[in-house]
């Protein structure tokens, strides 16, 4: 995954060690030493008296030696352990510092990366394919995807790498059959600071041409490029529901206003100090400007938020319709989101992204051309078998989740 494995440690549940299946050869057993430097291991080939199945993790061909192998001290920073935490998973058992314990560091070293491939071969197996460097993408339920902006280091600033792996990540989850519905959310503190000013103030202020004109039409195709990281969740058949939580800044409202449901937290709030574009000096060009109107009831409201960003919180958004349900915490929200996103998911996927694709279109049409428009779209779709399924279980008086309904 991108997040890298100290992300996956940080989500997955923690792998206790067997008790008894594996131990640690003594230093007659293997006589390739172990290096602090490379953190490599000696292979199962080099000792003879060690049982592969017992010594090693699947899939992998290293063991561990023991301590008596190794003069050199084991310190927390030749494993690369996180400045905060010399945890392992689930914060039941910690490994040493440089300066403690020295006949139990490269035990405990030997341990945490023990801990480290099981659960990296975990993720791997969770969900191949789906790998990004600002985004982490996890299967929460049956047929419903999590994706979590993942730089919370950064307040889920969106760097030059989001703006790419968003449409990378939504073109794909919309091909993928096996996805019904999709959460996203952000890592850490808050949903996310808006756009990673440092990291991408050259982009527009540094625009390629020989002239005005071609710089300008240089820098209106990195405009139209940008707005199709947030276009990418409507065009994405699956419903997309967002799941905000702290400040959502600047284009975080622009992500935001682009999903089909948004709940908060009840600390969830913007823009505050950080403000929206236009305190610094630009006009919104992703798609706030353009959505609000179609989301919020008061126009009046709309003007006076893109004039002055005055800081909404989270009791005002749900009065403007902004966000429809606010929860308590964090928590709340993602498994309220995530139970709301498990029922779509249940639904016919044909009636589901039917029904997405007609209000999209009602929303950017008149009624006579909607209308058209779903009774052309129905001509075809109303030839599904989900249909029958459905009214089967109906009379049976079971739910839409006890119906096989075929991927689409």
């Amino acid at each position: 995954m991108a997040v890298g494995l100290w992300g996956l440690l940080g989500r997955l549940p923690p792998q206790p060690f067997p008790s008894g299946s594996h131990s640690f050869p003594s230093a007659s057993q293997c006589p390739q030493p172990f290096s602090i430097g490379s953190q490599s291991f000696p292979s199962v080939s080099q000792c003879p008296q060690i049982s592969h199945n017992s010594q090693s993790l699947p899939g992998y061909s290293h063991s561990f030696p023991s301590v008596s192998q190794c003069p050199q001290p084991f310190s927390s920073g030749s494993l690369l352990l996180p400045k905060d935490s010399q945890s392992l998973p689930g914060g039941s058992q910690s490994l040493p510092s440089g300066s403690q314990c020295p006949s139990d560091r490269l035990g405990a070293a030997a341990l945490w990366v023990l801990a480290q491939l099981m659960l990296a071969e975990a993720a791997e197996q969770c969900l191949p394919g789906h790998s990004f460097e600002t985004l982490w993408v996890m299967l929460e339920q049956d047929r419903v995807l999590h994706v979590e902006l993942h730089h919370p280091e950064k307040r889920n600033a969106m760097n030059m790498a989001f703006w790419r792996e968003m449409v990378e990540c939504f073109q794909d989850i919309g091909q993928d059959s096996s996805c019904c519905a999709i959460v996203i959310s952000g890592a850490g503190k808050i949903f996310t600071a808006g756009i990673d000013l440092m990291g991408m103030g050259s982009e527009f202020t540094m625009v390629e041409g020989e002239d005005r004109a071609r710089k300008a039409w240089n820098l209106r195709r990195k405009i139209c490029e940008y707005q199709e990281t947030f276009s990418v969740l409507e065009k994405c058949p699956k419903p997309v529901i967002a799941a905000v939580h702290g400040a959502y800044v600047g284009t975080g409202v622009d992500l935001i206003s682009a999903c089909d449901i948004c709940y908060c937290a009840q600390d969830a709030w913007f823009p505050g100090e950080d403000r929206w574009e236009v305190d610094i000096g630009l006009v919104a060009d992703v798609g706030t400007l353009q959505h609000l109107p179609k989301i919020m009831g008061s126009q009046s409201l709309i003007n006076e938020l893109a004039f002055t960003a005055h800081k909404m919180m989270a009791p005002e958004a749900q009065s403007s319709s902004l966000v429809s349900r606010v929860f308590a915490d964090k928590e709340t929200l993602l498994q309220g989101a995530l139970e709301v996103a498990t029922t779509i998911a249940a639904r016919s996927p044909v009636a589901v992204q039917g029904t997405k694709v007609n209000l999209l279109c009602s929303r950017d049409h008149p009624v006579p051309k909607s209308l058209r428009y779903v009774a052309n779209w129905n001509m075809s779709m109303l030839q599904t078998e989900d249909i029958l399924k459905s009214v089967q279980v109906v009379m049976e008086k079971k739910g839409p989740e006890d119906v096989p309904f075929s991927k689409l």
